[in-house]
This record gives C-alpha cells, structure tokens and sequence, in this order.
C-alpha cells in the first residue's frame, strides 16, 4: 500500500506530483475548484477547517505525512489585504504529530523555521528561475548544486532568422526580457495546467526531491 500524503492549499497539483513520482497517494484539498488537479483524491474546502474536521474522527491516523503551501500573497513586498496562515498551519500540524513540510515564498522566511531554500537552477539538468522555502519537522536536506540561474552561462538555444542565439534562466511570469508563454509549461515540467495555475504552481521535480527524503524519513521511523 502505498504512504498516503494530504496536500493542503493544492491548487493544480504541482507540488502533488512530484509527491506522486516517488510514491505517495495524495490527497489534495483547495478552497476552489481545481478540475485540473492530477491528485489522487480531491476535497474542495477551506483547507485549515478540513484539517480541524479531521481532529473529531482521528482522521489523521489514516495519513504519513502532510504539505501544506498556504498563499503567499500575504507574505509578498506587494502585501495587501491578504490572510497569514502560515503559524496557524504549523500549529495544527504539529498537533497531528506527522511529518510535514510547509512551503512559501522567501519574503516569508521571518516566519519560517529553519527552512530550506530550492531553486530550479539546484537541479541537474536545471530549471526555471524559481525560489521557494520549504520548511520541515524532520530534516531536510539541501540541494547537491547551489542556485546557478544568476551565472553568465547559457540555458536555453533559442533558433531566430536561421541562427542559434541564447536566453538564459526563464521565468513563469509576463511576457518581457525573452520571455514566452509557449515555454512556461515545459520549464517547469508541467504539461496539465493553465498560465495562470503555472504561475502559482511549484516544479514537481522541488517535491519529487524532498518526497525521496520523506518517504525515507518515514521508513526509517517505523523500523526504529
């Protein structure tokens, strides 16, 4: 049977399936309908009173582990009237006593603890120009490669009026700087989402990453 996951704030499901490759079920839960989520299972609702509701009928029990990306609008140099959610997550998912990872911004590290900062340039081969902060209750490791999108070396050969030129690190944002919508989808590996899910959405291969470590996390409690 395969370690079930519940994948709070989901959205589309990026960080879902990256949480899928290395083997986990997964349950996500959103307040909007997500047509598109390539999850498991999916529960429409507010996902912090999901959680509580789980609390009344020892749900919990039948989960090894949780994610959880609350918006992170909030926590961005725009700001505005967006909620806070992150200390209100980690209190009820240190309530559960599972392992869990919280995902957000790096504006949001003063609220973080001890996170860990990925970047799609980490990986081999690399990816997109994309920083988010995970953190965990168990350990997280970092990345093998340190972030590389602000290096002088070419990325991408791109083919104009019969010769090869470069552009270096895209972003899933606009359309300036070399920019281009048609490549948002493969740059960050996702092939079932709209522009504006994409724009919100984490490259599964930054949870196909740390769900390696969970899932070892997780064998190696229930052996110990």
């Amino acid at each position: 049977m395969k370690p079930r996951l519940l994948d709070l704030f989901c959205g589309a499901g990026g960080c879902t399936k990256g949480y899928q490759r290395t083997g986990f079920y997964v349950v996500g839960v959103d307040i909007a309908d997500q047509p598109r989520y390539c999850g498991d299972f999916f529960y429409r609702g507010d996902a912090l009173s999901f959680m509580r509701s789980l609390f009344d009928d020892g749900s919990f029990a039948t989960f090894d582990a949780i994610h959880a990306s609350p918006p992170c609008q909030g926590y961005s140099a725009l700001g505005g009237d967006h909620p806070l959610l992150i200390e209100a997550t980690r209190e009820l998912l240190n309530a559960t006593g599972l392992p869990y990872v919280i995902e957000n911004i790096p504006d949001a590290a003063w609220t973080l603890q001890d996170p860990v900062l990925i970047c799609g340039s980490m990986f081999d081969p690399p990816l997109i120009d994309r920083h988010r902060l995970f953190e965990t209750n168990w350990g997280l490791r970092h990345p093998e490669w340190p972030c590389r999108h602000k290096m002088a070396w070419p990325r991408f050969p791109v083919y104009e009026h019969g010769r090869t030129t470069y552009r270096r690190w895209p972003a899933v944002y606009g359309t300036g700087g070399g920019k281009s919508r048609e490549r948002w989808g493969e740059v960050m590996e996702i092939d079932w989402m709209t522009d504006a899910e994409l724009t919100e959405a984490i490259p599964p291969r930054f949870t196909e990453f740390i769900g390696a470590q969970l899932l070892a996390h997780i064998a190696a409690t229930v052996t110990a």
